[in-house]
């Protein structure tokens, strides 16, 4: 992604972000190609942010077709539903980003995310998924892993008020600024099914809540045959028996997940604008890091909810 040198009108649009955090790391930002797939409200604010910090192209991914319910926390699409007829998500969301920066390339594909292979992926340096099942996003990052190349892998999810973001970044080195130099690091990480698939007897108590609770949640939704987010608060007695039944085979008590946060999950129909903001903040963050190569990452989870206002990270990996 080193490639040549900036342009001479890629260093004045981006004179400030070079003064941060160098020329270099800009000139791999701009080279750089990121798939995201999956466009709701947090997902829609991530795509500014690295649209606006001038990665090279971003291609979008959602053949959903527009409806009331697109209009929720995304604001790249605005409430008129009769103008987008016959329009995907990522084709409306396309034309709009294409105004905060028309110096990235973005374009849509269409097709069925979990169906494409490696040649698609290879295309790319950074992987979004969001709002997807278990399934896709354990077959998508088991893909990406398989490519020559290192490609960085994110998943990314809001329900309501409350947010998980999943990295794998494989083998990964970065440039870590100490009082007195400059060192390189190295981070191993999990993948997505070998980070999900952790026993929960020896994780810490302390660990965040949300980490349990959106297991539970995801495999509800994938026994049941739900889509991502496809829950309601008449599904919350089937999400409870399925929690304790987690709970017994994972020998954990049954307080590792409060009912009360299962029951706000799956009452969560939207996004939460302000929540959607702060996560796709972070990811946007994580993802500079990772092509610029400046800055500890985070690893591997990072969850926030919006209640007590409260951002963790947890590493959460297999032994």
């Amino acid at each position: 992604m080193d490639g040549e040198e900036l342009t001479e009108q890629e260093t004045a649009l981006y004179d400030r972000q070079i003064r941060v955090w160098g020329a270099g790391a800009q000139r791999r930002l701009s080279k750089s190609h990121v798939l995201v797939s999956g466009i709701k409200g947090t997902v829609a604010e991530f795509c500014k942010n690295i649209v606006l910090a001038g990665v090279g192209s971003v291609t979008l991914l959602d053949d959903r077709f527009v409806t009331s319910e697109a209009f929720n926390a995304n604001f790249l699409i605005l409430p008129d539903e009769n103008a987008y007829v016959g329009k995907t998500v990522a084709e409306v969301c396309c034309d709009s980003l294409k105004e905060f920066n028309p110096m990235v390339h973005v374009s849509v594909e269409k097709g069925d995310l979990s169906t494409l292979g490696v040649e698609f992926f290879n295309k790319f340096d950074v992987v979004i998924i969001g709002y997807s099942s278990r399934a896709t996003k354990k077959a998508v990052n088991e893909t990406c892993r398989k490519l020559t190349k290192r490609v960085a892998f994110y998943t990314v999810d809001c329900r309501g008020s409350c947010g998980e973001i999943f990295v794998d970044l494989q083998n990964y080195k970065y440039a870590k600024k100490n009082p007195d130099e400059t060192v390189e690091c190295e981070l191993t990480f999990s993948s997505f099914e070998e980070a999900v698939s952790v026993p929960w007897k020896p994780i810490p108590r302390r660990t965040a809540k949300l980490y349990f609770a959106t297991r539970v949640i995801e495999l509800f939704e994938e026994t049941e045959g739900r889509k991502p987010g496809e829950c309601s608060v008449s599904d919350l007695p089937s999400v409870l028996k399925l929690k304790k039944e987690l709970c017994e085979g994972n020998s954990v008590s049954e307080n590792h997940i409060p009912d009360s946060l299962l029951e706000r999950l799956v009452s969560s129909n939207s996004e939460f604008p302000p929540a959607c903001a702060i996560i796709g903040g972070i990811l946007g963050q994580e993802v500079i890091k990772a092509i610029s190569g400046k800055g500890e990452p985070l690893k591997n989870f990072f969850y926030f909810d919006a209640e007590d206002g409260k951002g963790v990270i947890e590493d959460i990996s297999k032994a």
